[in-house]
């Protein structure tokens, strides 16, 4: 058997991280979170150098203290 080596393009990857289909799959899947989280959630978009992202946080005291309490963002994720 032979090895198979590959080598990506890393302007070409940056690309495709800043892409705005994958920027739109990203804040779907952030929506979904918040969602799934409840009340006192927001999205927030973040534009870094290399890549394009979506920040979920609690907007409000009480939605951070449930967060605290119950780790309420991580259960969202389905981890």
């Amino acid at each position: 058997m032979s090895k198979v080596k590959i080598k990506l393009n890393k302007s070409e990857v940056r690309g495709l991280l800043k892409s705005p289909e994958i920027a739109a799959s990203c804040k779907e899947q952030a929506d979904a979170v918040a969602g799934r989280a409840g009340e006192g959630y927001s999205v927030e978009q973040r534009n870094y150098p290399e890549r394009t992202g979506y920040v979920v946080s609690a907007e409000s005291k009480e939605a951070g203290l449930d967060n605290m309490r119950h780790n309420t963002l991580l259960k969202a994720l389905g981890i």
